[in-house]
């Protein structure tokens, strides 16, 4: 495959962006089949992209990658920066990603999957799970929906967690029975986006299957859709991986440091998930498929929640739900620890962008309507 060098300045050294079309018209990874467009349809829109990402990447210090799928087939994937900015290691299609808050929508269909088992209900409360669990009468729906009104874990670990190492989730909702902090509100009222009630969800996952959220993730959907290159990861309990990437900041406008783990990422269901963009392309086409649940559950997840009130609400189950001329996109954005993240589909265009980064960027919904606007412009399938 051929190649071509970016040019940068002193401020940032050169870096490899690989061509982003070839000439097969399949690629196979064990038994999944990633198709493609011909490297003459995408010819156009694949020259716009580079483009795009040599000029992010110059001026606003993207180090990543894009994909762009239509109709289920790859139309463009490319990456460009550094994996390790000491050493100079460029970024790969083997490069794996933090997917921050994009990782709630696999904690949601995990609970889905448990749900058409029937060993549980939407309607079950945490305290059916956790009977010790002090806030009463919060669902399992209340929680998918961000509805429940709970307190952010983040500040009770940072201003009432006393060990030197971080919880775990199981730790975390013990010591959640000992703390004095309160609800933001009756659960089903509103809508206030909660990292908590996914970290709980998870919780609820490893209670009911009797297994780690790693192992129930791994077995239940990564292995099926032989997604060989995602994981959930605790950096208190877990090893790192080979092409697992750090997240960056930028500092002085120079130099790229390491962001250091916090107390708050030994905890998984809310982030955690680690994954490649050709892994994340599975993912949405084997949701799709009816592979992993069935399309009535999908259905249900991609449909917007409302309050006790019957007021919609922007969200799913694990998935943001917006309208863009009438047209239904289906979302997620991330943002942890250096890593910014999303995965939009536009529904009624079968278009999917997936954008991933390490080094703090900082306007992912700005460019990812800059790729579907060159996509619109520059494909036709």
């Amino acid at each position: 495959m051929s190649s071509f060098v970016l040019s940068t300045n002193v401020v940032k050294p050169k870096v490899l962006l690989k061509e982003a079309t070839i000439d097969s018209t399949i690629v196979k990874e064990s038994t999944i089949l990633l198709e493609r467009y011909s490297k003459y349809k995408t010819k156009k829109v694949s020259h716009k992209l580079d483009s795009l990402l040599k000029k992010i990447n110059k001026i606003h210090d993207f180090s990543g990658s894009i994909l762009v799928a239509k109709k289920g087939k790859l139309v463009y994937e490319n990456q460009i920066g550094y994996a390790d900015f000491r050493n100079k290691t460029k970024l790969n299609e083997k490069s794996i990603y933090q997917l921050a808050s994009v990782s709630k929508q696999f904690t949601a269909t995990s609970i889905m999957i448990l749900k058409e088992r029937n060993q549980l209900k939407l309607t079950d409360t945490i305290t059916k799970y956790f009977p010790k669990f002090p806030f009463k009468n919060i669902t399992i729906q209340h929680l998918l929906n961000h509805t429940s009104g709970l307190p952010k874990y983040f500040w009770v670990t940072e201003n009432e967690w006393k060990k030197e190492k971080a919880p775990s989730n199981n730790e975390l909702m013990k010591f959640f029975e000992t703390t004095k902090v309160s609800t933001f509100f009756r659960p089903g009222r509103k809508f206030d986006y909660s990292n908590t009630g996914y970290f709980i969800l998870a919780s609820i996952v490893e209670k009911i299957s009797n297994m780690s959220y790693s192992n129930f993730v791994d077995t239940t959907i990564f292995k099926p859709l032989q997604m060989n290159h995602s994981f959930a990861y605790s950096f208190e309990n877990d090893t790192i991986r080979a092409n697992q990437l750090m997240g960056y900041r930028l500092y002085k406008g120079w130099r790229h440091l390491k962001i250091p783990n916090t107390i708050n990422d030994a905890i998984v269901g809310d982030k955690n998930i680690y994954a490649t963009n050709e892994d994340l392309l599975k993912w949405v086409n084997g949701l799709k498929s009816g592979k992993i649940i069935s399309k009535k559950s999908l259905e249900l997840m991609y449909t917007k929640g409302k309050n006790k009130y019957g007021r919609k609400i922007p969200y799913g189950f694990g998935f943001r739900i917006d309208a863009i001329n009438d047209k239904k996109v289906v979302y997620h954005y991330g943002k942890w620890n250096g890593f910014s993240t999303g995965i939009t589909q536009y529904k009624d265009d079968d278009l999917v962008v997936i954008v991933l980064d390490h080094t703090s960027y900082r306007s992912i919904d700005y460019l990812n309507k800059q790729i579907k606007s060159i996509v619109d412009k520059n494909f036709d399938s």
